[in-house]
C-alpha cells in the first residue's frame, strides 16, 4: 500500500501514515512535549543551582582549610600547639632519642599498627604533626606544653580517661582505639609546614 498524506483540519503539521498503520515525522503534540520537557529542565537548573552554590563554604571558612605553622624557633624534643580548623593542632621536633625508641617498637605490640615512617614526611622524619584530639572522646591530650605530663611512653598523656600515646602518637595504652590523627601537610620550607 502506497503512503499517504492526511492534512488535520485544526494543525499545521502533516501526518504521514505508512502502510502498516505506524506514524513518521513529528507531530504538533510530540514538539510540545518536547519543549514542554526542556522548559522544565532549564527550570529545574535555574533553580538548583542557587541552591547548590548557597551551600559552598563561604570565604572565611576556605580561609580556615590551612594553616601555616612556623617551625624555625623549634628545638629538638619541644612542641608547639597551634590551632586547625578550630581544633588543637600539635607539632612536634622529635629527638634522635625519641625516633630510635618509636622505631624500636614491634608493629605487633601496637593497637593501631603504624610506624613512624607513615605517620611522617620523607626527609621530615624528626616533624610529628598530630591534631591534640584523643581519639577516645575528644580530650585534648598533655604533652605538647613545656613540663607537662607525657605519659608511659613518652608522648602524649590524656588525662579525661587515662590514654597513653608515644613518641610518634600512637596509642599505647588506655581506651583510645586509634593512633592521633595525622592531617594532610607539606613543608614548603624547611622552616613552615601548611597543614590542610
Amino acid at each position: 500500500m502506497a503512503d499517504q498524506a492526511i492534512a488535520g483540519n485544526d494543525s499545521a503539521a502533516t501526518v504521514v501514515t505508512k502502510g502498516d498503520g505506524t506514524d513518521a515525522g513529528v507531530r504538533r503534540r510530540d514538539f510540545i512535549n518536547i519543549a514542554a520537557i526542556s522548559a522544565a529542565g532549564v527550570g529545574g537548573v535555574a533553580v538548583i543551582v542557587p541552591l547548590v552554590s548557597q551551600m559552598s563554604a563561604s570565604k572565611d571558612v576556605l580561609a580556615e582549610s590551612s594553616t601555616e605553622v612556623d617551625v624555625s624557633a623549634l628545638e629538638e624534643g619541644q612542641a608547639i600547639k597551634a590551632v586547625f580548623r578550630k581544633q588543637p593542632l600539635f607539632v612536634r621536633k622529635l629527638t634522635p632519642q625519641e625516633i630510635a625508641q618509636a622505631n624500636g617498637v614491634s608493629l605487633s605490640a601496637l593497637r593501631d599498627p603504624e610506624t613512624l615512617a607513615e605517620r611522617t614526611l620523607e626527609g621530615h622524619t624528626n616533624m610529628l604533626v598530630t591534631m591534640g584530639v584523643c581519639t577516645h572522646l575528644g580530650c585534648v591530650p598533655l604533652g605538647a606544653g613545656e613540663g607537662e605530663n607525657r605519659g608511659e611512653y613518652g608522648g602524649y598523656f590524656c588525662p579525661c580517661h587515662g590514654s597513653h600515646y608515644d613518641t610518634a602518637g600512637r596509642i599505647r595504652k588506655g581506651p583510645a582505639p586509634t593512633n592521633l590523627v595525622v592531617p594532610e601537610y607539606t613543608f614548603p620550607s624547611d622552616t613552615l609546614i601548611r597543614i590542610g
